[in-house]
Formats: C-alpha cells, sequence, structure tokens
C-alpha cells in the first residue's frame, strides 16, 4: 500500500509543474491582453464612456474567468448552501465574508463567474498590498478600491473610499460591492483579535477574527439612501448624479473541509486533494439594517457569532447548522458547475488578441525603422 501510494505522489510533482507552467503562460496572454485592449479602446471611454465600461466589464469576466479554471480544474469545487441568491443578483449588494486564505478571493471568482450579471458590474475592496500583485493593474483599471491598513491611515483610507464610491462605483453603475470586513486573513489576525477581545471584554473566536466596520459604515453612510450630489472633476459622469440605494447584504461564510483553508499554492500546483469548499449563504434586506454606528456594529458583531458556531459545528461534526432565531435555512447543496466549452472559447480569444497586438507592435516597429532609418 505505501509503494502505491508513493508512486501516485510521485505524478504530484510533474503535475505541479506543468500546472504552474500553464498558469505562467495564461498570465502572460491573459493580463496583457486585456490591458492592450482597455488602451486600445481609450477614445471610446471619451466618446461613449457607458459603452467603454460595459465592454471593460465584459473583458473583466473573461479574465476572471481564468483564475475560475485554476481551481476548477485542480478539483477544487464549491458547494453552495443557505439562501437563494436569486434575489440580489440584479440588485446593489453588499457582499461580507470572512477571510481564511489566499484562496478566498479565487474562489469568490469562481462562485460568481458563472452567473453572468455579478463580475462585470462587481466593485472589489481589498488591501493596497494587492495593487503589487499580477493582477494589480488589472484592478486599478476596473477601479477597484485598495484599502490602507494601519490605525494611522485608517482615518485617511476611509475618506478616499467615500470619494472613491462617488467617483467611480456609482457613476460607472457597479452592482455589487466585495467586503473582507476582517481585514485580514485569520492565521494573521486570530492572536491579536483574541487579545483585543479580552481587553474589551468581546467574546473570543477561533474560526473567524472579530470585523472592522468602518468601511460598511461608509458604505452604509454613502448608499443606504437615494440623494443627488454635484460629482467632482474625477467623476465619470456629468454634473449631478443620484446616489444609488444598496438593496442587500450577502453574508457569506467560507467554510473549508476541516478547517484547512486551500491556499493559491494549492491551486497553482494541484497538490492538495481535490475537495469541496462551501459557500454558506444569508440575504438580508438593507433597510432591515440599523444604520448608526453603534447598533450597525453589535449587528455586523452578532453575524460574526454565527460564523463562530456555524464553523464550530461544521468543523466537529461536517455538517452545517443555522437554526438563529427559529430559521432553519441550511436549504439543498447546490454545487458551482463551471463550463469547459466556454473556457475554450476564451482561451482562443486570449491567444488571438495576444497574437494581433504582437503583430501590432511588430508593424509599427517596422514602421518606426523604416522612416527614421
Amino acid at each position: 500500500m505505501d509503494v502505491r501510494n508513493s508512486i501516485r505522489d510521485w505524478y504530484k510533482i510533474p503535475k505541479g509543474i506543468l500546472r504552474l507552467c500553464f498558469i505562467l503562460i495564461n498570465n502572460l496572454y491573459s493580463i496583457p491582453t486585456y490591458v492592450m485592449w482597455m488602451f486600445l479602446l481609450l477614445p471610446l471611454r471619451k466618446v461613449n464612456p457607458e459603452v467603454y465600461w460595459k465592454i471593460e466589464g465584459y473583458f473583466f469576466h473573461w479574465l476572471l474567468a481564468m483564475v475560475s479554471l485554476w481551481s476548477y480544474s485542480a478539483g477544487y469545487n464549491i458547494v453552495e448552501l443557505g439562501d437563494d441568491l436569486t434575489e440580489c443578483l440584479d440588485d446593489r449588494t453588499l457582499v461580507i465574508a470572512n477571510h481564511q486564505s489566499t484562496a478566498d478571493v479565487p474562489l469568490l471568482f469562481a462562485c460568481f463567474n458563472p452567473r453572468k450579471q455579478i463580475i462585470p458590474n462587481i466593485m472589489w475592496i481589498m488591501d493596497s498590498v494587492f495593487k503589487y500583485t499580477n493582477f494589480g493593474v488589472v484592478s486599478v483599471l476596473h477601479k477597484d478600491f485598495f484599502i490602507m491598513s494601519g490605525k494611522a491611515k485608517r482615518e485617511k483610507s476611509l475618506q478616499e473610499f467615500r470619494k472613491h464610491l462617488l467617483n467611480y462605483y456609482i457613476p460607472l453603475k457597479r452592482k455589487w460591492l466585495v467586503l473582507f470586513p476582517e481585514g485580514g486573513f485569520l492565521r494573521k489576525r486570530k492572536a491579536i483579535s483574541q487579545r483585543y477581545a479580552e481587553k474589551m471584554n468581546l467574546p473570543k473566536f477561533e474560526h473567524v477574527t472579530l470585523p472592522r466596520v468602518g468601511a460598511m459604515q461608509v458604505i452604509m453612510d454613502t448608499l443606504s439612501q437615494k440623494s443627488v450630489i454635484n460629482n467632482n472633476s474625477n467623476s465619470e459622469n456629468s454634473d449631478k448624479t443620484e446616489i444609488p440605494k444598496i438593496e442587500w447584504v450577502l453574508d457569506i461564510t467560507i467554510a473549508y473541509p476541516n478547517g484547512w483553508p486551500v491556499d493559491l499554492s494549492h491551486i497553482v500546483f494541484g497538490h492538495r486533494e481535490a475537495c469541496e469548499t462551501i459557500m454558506f449563504y444569508r440575504l438580508y434586506p438593507c433597510k432591515d439594517l440599523p444604520q448608526d454606528s453603534e447598533n450597525l456594529t453589535k449587528w455586523v458583531f452578532d453575524r460574526w457569532s454565527e460564523k463562530e458556531k456555524m464553523l464550530d459545528s461544521y468543523y466537529r461534526t461536517g455538517t452545517f447548522t443555522c437554526d438563529f432565531n427559529s430559521k432553519k435555512c441550511v436549504g439543498p447543496r447546490r454545487a458551482v458547475v463551471q463550463d469547459y466549452l466556454r473556457f475554450a472559447i476564451l482561451h482562443v480569444f486570449f491567444i488571438a488578441s495576444t497574437y494581433l497586438h504582437v503583430q501590432m507592435f511588430v508593424a509599427a516597429y517596422n514602421y518606426y525603422n523604416y522612416f527614421v532609418y
């Protein structure tokens, strides 16, 4: 039996190398293609910005589909439980989720990818360090927001976040906002969170960390009711814009098998055995949420206390329970299924676009040489 396991494990090495090579090459012909198309379409942004941003949304969705393929092809599947998302797919929705590892965002990509309404109209709120990753330029062009961590920068960052909502989220007609209130990975923040909880006489969590409510408070203050504002010169829209109202809050509890999070290295190399990640949804009408800071903080803390109970139960028993306020809401398991034919078509598109862009560069270089020399 040990010999068989050893032989099987040997396959993980060439498999991991092949996956790494594929992902690196995939990055090389996908991300530059997105950037080039956005550059070539800049004149359209001046003439008809609404059409430009609609096209950009499609390109952004196609690019994130590439990332969805990475986890799906490695066997890291997603199962959805809880509330049905049908009601909020086309509405303005704030997504809040617990944060455990580097795989949280790619798996959310994979979760949203089959739903055509979400990714083209989404805005991600992420730590400023992600600006310097391979996807940083994409997020900058898509107008995602990079929030700065640290107490000294927090107030300034929240002020900039409010301006970003007014200057981009509203004029670009984004729908979904994705926020990780914990502000960092579980393994990095757990000890700090527990020390703070002990100091402030708050519950000490094992499977989540105490959430920060600042960014969510800015969203609620800015987008909780309809009004009209005067845009500044940085806005993508005309002089006056109606502020849209956030209609839903979608609370996602991300649960990994046995409490062992999938991480980015697993997705890249595929060396972890295939497994299922649970996405547990609870959908709340925004009108039912408290607006003032104190009660909103309590509301968010209550949700995180429920997450702690759900995750503790899941890790101990292997099943989810949700019986809060006498509401049974586990529901049927719904597997997220990706479309390999769509993946193939998108790869052909990105490869063909890369070839076209290279030919354009070669032609421009030859043209330059002809007239200069």
